[in-house]
């Protein structure tokens, strides 16, 4: 995982192509309406915003099950069952804006009910 400063010259890019594409596109749109405005923004916001969730989501805490001290790992929210790291795995989310994210993250079981988790923070 990239350090912050360079997670934040990246989320200080995507922003600033967020709003020159979006200049550019008024521009070529003088006679849009309110919500062609809308949703030519919320377009170019949402592809910025994967990416923040994304950036944020592996530079988390809760995105490595094995850091930190046992006693404040995750628990099972079923039985309780403290959860045992089973290295890491990929996953494809959809953001709330339908954008598509990929995350390598720890993943766990938990050894009383085997169900198994990828955090959530």
């Amino acid at each position: 995982m990239a350090g912050l400063a360079e997670i934040d010259e990246v989320w200080r890019q995507l922003s600033e192509e967020v709003l020159v594409g979006f200049r550019e596109w008024r521009d070529q749109h003088p006679k849009a309406t309110l919500t062609e405005i809308e949703t030519a923004l919320d377009e170019r916001w949402a592809k910025a915003r994967a990416r923040f969730v994304a950036d944020a989501a592996l530079a988390s805490a809760a995105a490595d099950l094995t850091a930190g001290e046992a006693a404040q790992r995750p628990v099972c929210p079923d039985c309780g069952g403290k959860l045992r790291a089973h290295g890491r795995a990929k996953r494809e989310l959809t953001t709330l804006h339908n954008q598509t994210i990929r995350l390598e993250r720890s993943q766990a079981e938990c050894p009383t009910c085997q169900r198994w988790f990828f955090p959530p923070g």
